[in-house]
């Protein structure tokens, strides 16, 4: 009896224990720090009323997923922004959409993160140290992918701007991918540009400019 009794106190010590360590500092969840006006509104705005530079379908599809799942830490960092999945910390709204563009295997891709405390900079110069650590992306031995990363400069686009271009080949095939990060007061953007064989930069840059000004 006593055993039974000794265990009984010992299971309650361990779940008040870790119900302290839960609450202490604990973030708020991912999807419960989402789920505010301020993402609906944003939702919306992707859905209905995207102004994007002629070559691309006005109609919103789901967050951009990139091709290639085999990826180290740093690069995984960066490319979770991109994907829709932005940093938790002092998150305080999101949304993220794609869109086919004319051309085959041409696509666009935003995401819009709203921070609060300031902490928008401090996540863009983050994303900028993971990207310098991530200078290409290798497939699985015999995939034939390898995709090597350098600075995309874009001179027509306001704000903090951090923008890197990847060039070479996915499963053997000619692909490029533009990744650009703006930072617009409270606001975080990715957008994403890809294609088989090449992209246009000069696009790119319009289509940030289109998102920045879309999420204001």
């Amino acid at each position: 009896m006593k055993l039974i009794i000794r265990a009984a106190l010992v299971a309650m010590a361990f779940g008040l224990l870790a119900t302290s360590l839960t609450g202490c500092g604990e973030r708020r969840p991912y999807k419960e720090s989402a789920a505010t006006e301020e993402s609906a509104r944003l939702r919306r705005l992707l859905r209905e009323q995207p102004a994007l530079p002629d070559g691309f379908s006005a109609k919103a599809h789901a967050a951009w997923r990139p091709p290639f799942p085999k990826m180290d830490l740093s690069c995984r960092a960066a490319f979770q922004t991109a994907m829709g999945r932005p940093p938790a910390r002092s998150l305080e709204a999101h949304a993220a959409a794609s869109y086919q563009g004319d051309v085959l295997g041409e696509l666009a891709a935003v995401g819009v993160a709203v921070y609060g405390s300031a902490q928008a900079g401090w996540h863009l110069g983050e994303l900028g140290r993971a990207m310098d650590r991530c200078p290409r992306l290798v497939g699985q031995p015999g995939k034939a992918t390898r995709l090597r990363m350098s600075p995309l400069v874009l001179p027509e686009l306001d704000g903090e701007v951090l923008g890197r271009q990847l060039r070479g080949r996915l499963n053997g095939y000619p692909y490029a991918l533009d990744v650009v990060f703006v930072r617009d007061g409270d606001r975080l953007l990715s957008v994403v540009h890809t294609g088989l064989g090449s992209v246009d930069a000069r696009q790119t840059e319009e289509l940030a400019k289109a998102f920045v000004e879309l999420a204001r």
